[in-house]
């Protein structure tokens, strides 16, 4: 069964009016992601598709989750990622490739972003299922 995202970050975006207001609040968001550690700023964590550059990293936590950490050099792709961390952080692999990644399309993001941000926001999604998907694999061996 696919689950779906339950995220307030995402009822808050479809409940905004304007799209001037939902850009000031998710460059907020972007703005209270936790310090990404330097040491991960590095070409291996770069997502690849992304016009900005995008640092994504994971690593397991208790109980098989995986934790991940970003960030971005461009304040809007720093609140698009801040809204997928706290999405799909916390999560098991299993959790994270049954979640669908059509929230993208009922917040309205895919209407009024740029086709580039846009496909960048699908990049680091397909990063977080890639990561999610290795997990996976290495709990089946």
């Amino acid at each position: 069964m696919k689950k779906q995202i339950t995220t307030g970050f995402i009822t808050d975006i479809k409940n905004i009016a304007s799209w001037e207001e939902k850009y000031k609040k998710i460059i907020e968001w972007g703005k209270a992601l936790e310090p990404f550690p330097e040491e991960f700023r590095e070409e291996k964590y770069k997502v690849k598709g992304c016009q900005s550059q995008v640092w994504l990293h994971a690593e397991r936590g208790a109980h098989g989750i995986i934790i991940f950490k970003a960030d971005s050099d461009a304040i809007l792709v720093k609140g698009l990622i801040s809204i997928l961390i706290n999405e799909f952080s916390g999560k098991t692999p299993e959790e994270i490739l049954s979640t669908p990644v059509d929230f993208v399309k009922d917040a309205g993001l895919d209407q009024h972003l740029t086709p580039s941000r846009t496909n960048g926001l699908f990049a680091m999604i397909k990063q977080i299922r890639s990561y999610a998907q290795a997990f996976y694999l290495i709990d089946k061996q």
